[in-house]
């Protein structure tokens, strides 16, 4: 089987895949290279979301299960599909955790529901001027990864979350899309636009003969003024919808 130009998403066909989950689902979004602005013709779909368990595999002996990883194919494209069970994904998401920050905020919605919509207009005030050692921490993990694989792939996503640190702490703000992050840091190098678009062509695809040879040094650049973003951000040291996130917690619960 040939597989699709995975570039265009058919969120129909993605919502049809996502059925006959075991726990009634909050939401289902789409991560990854997708959401991030540079998915290649030949990338997987990375779908994320929340379930909720029903309370008696909660308070029982025989616990539900909090994490759900699916991986199936659909058209030749593998779609690998995450859900948290409703106290890890809100736990997670007041714990500085950017990764279920983008998942709850993600554009690109496969599934919804009250509950979603609920939070995720909590989801601004759940950010906090911690956020920025996520995303350090994730741009170092990348780095060591584009320096051992010499991949465009994690290069992108190194300095995908650079940009997505820098200009949260600066903005409040959560944008996750590189093309649009380009535009928006004036850190940026001009040279993201051609890296952006050279990997439409492989998932895989090498860096040699497209990165610039100063890419480390651009890199060191953006990681001290994400530093300094942080100390002289004014979002808050703890997320300010902690009380408000308890109580959807409950609702849900308790079936309300």
């Amino acid at each position: 089987m040939t597989a699709r130009d995975m570039t265009r998403l058919d969120l129909g066909e993605l919502r049809a895949a996502t059925s006959g989950q075991p726990y009634p689902l909050l939401f289902v979004t789409v991560s990854g290279a997708h959401l991030y602005g540079f998915p290649s013709r030949d990338s997987d779909v990375d779908l994320r979301g929340a379930h909720l368990l029903p309370i008696e595999e909660v308070v029982g002996l025989r616990t539900g299960r909090d994490t759900i990883d699916t991986t199936f194919e659909r058209d030749g494209a593998e779609i690998d599909m995450v859900t948290h069970d409703a106290f890890k994904f809100f736990r997670l998401l007041l714990s500085r955790n950017g990764y279920v920050l983008e998942q709850l905020l993600s554009p690109i919605v496969v599934s919804s529901s009250p509950a979603h919509e609920e939070l995720r207009a909590l989801g601004p005030d759940t950010v906090t001027r911690h956020h920025a050692h996520h995303y350090r921490g994730f741009a170092q993990s990348q780095h060591r990864l584009y320096a051992k694989s010499g991949e465009l792939k994690p290069l992108l996503y190194t300095f995908r979350a650079y940009l997505t640190g820098l200009h949260l702490m600066r903005s409040g703000e959560l944008d996750t899309h590189l093309p649009t992050l380009a535009g928006l840091v004036p850190e940026a190098p001009a040279y993201l636009t051609e890296l952006i678009a050279a990997k439409t062509a492989g998932e895989h695809r090498a860096a040699a003969g497209l990165a610039p040879p100063g890419v480390t040094d651009d890199l060191a650049l953006l990681e001290a003024a994400l530093e300094e973003a942080r100390a002289a951000t004014r979002l808050p040291q703890r997320p300010a919808a902690e009380d408000a996130v308890h109580d959807l917690l409950v609702r849900l619960r308790l079936g309300g």
